[in-house]
């Protein structure tokens, strides 16, 4: 009970489970020396002063830890390959029996061939992630296959829930991150050049080389989510209303239909 008033009353320790805070409590009170009290404000109690002092404690400990918590859940056993058929808790799926695993559950084969680019943006992506490759269960890990033909595009868009590695294994790739404040970084890539996209931020990759290009991704969450930004906002259903798109995007109606038949 106290540890769930302790959460109410300061939102930066719901970082920590209630495991975490007992041991934090429990260590105060025996490794924390006694507050001296100047006689004229005895009539506060030392008890009260010592009180203030342990939950600053507490807050500076949880807000410490927020800086090290990392995208998914650290695990808790050397493997937890998911079982699929199960709905997933907050920290991924169930683990299968351990004694069924074999060799073939830590092995992800689903990017050896191409992506298919017969698309208007003239590129794929296959993704590696929890739902494909159950051995990446709680491991906070997923890869990617991304493939372009020559001007193709991964249009702009984010991953809400991780951070991301592209490797340029083929090609000449026109890569770019936009941050929250408005600011593009971007550059060509070459061949065995690597990009960090920091989590949440809308970024894209374009071939501007001459021949077919690739990278090979890798994020820190097991299910990193995407969201491309034309596709949200032209191709949701129900779809965004037309006024809102006009003010935002300066466009007609009738430019505002053209967008969205390329999303039906």
């Amino acid at each position: 009970m106290r540890v769930h008033l302790f959460q109410t009353v300061f939102p930066e320790l719901n970082c920590m489970s209630s495991n975490v805070v007992v041991v934090l409590l429990q260590a105060h009170y025996v490794y924390s020396p006694p507050v001296q009290v100047d006689p004229q404000y005895s009539s506060v109690g030392q008890s009260s002063l010592w009180s203030g002092h342990l939950l600053a404690s507490l807050v500076l400990s949880a807000r410490m830890n927020i800086g090290v918590v990392s995208s998914d859940p650290d695990p808790l056993q050397d493997f937890c390959i998911g079982d699929l058929n199960i709905v997933p808790g907050i920290n991924g799926f169930p683990c299968t029996n351990s004694s069924t695993v074999t060799v073939d559950d830590f092995i992800y084969s689903g990017i050896v061939n191409s992506s298919n680019t017969t698309n208007i943006n003239r590129s794929g992506a296959i993704f590696g992630t929890v739902l494909r490759f159950p051995g990446l269960n709680t491991l906070g890990l997923s890869i990617a296959r991304l493939d372009f033909l020559p001007e193709g595009i991964i249009p702009p868009h984010t991953h809400p829930r991780a951070s991301e590695m592209v490797y340029v294994e083929e090609g000449t790739v026109y890569a770019a991150i936009v941050t929250a404040d408005n600011r593009l970084f971007a550059r060509v890539m070459n061949r065995g050049e690597v990009m960090v996209i920091p989590r949440g931020l809308i970024h894209w990759q374009m071939n501007v080389g001459r021949t077919n290009a690739k990278i090979i991704a890798t994020l820190n969450s097991q299910l990193p989510g995407i969201q491309f930004i034309a596709r949200s906002m032209f191709g949701s259903r129900p779809e965004v209303p037309d006024e809102v798109l006009e003010k935002t995007f300066f466009l007609d109606e009738r430019s505002i239909d053209q967008v969205r038949s390329n999303f039906v």
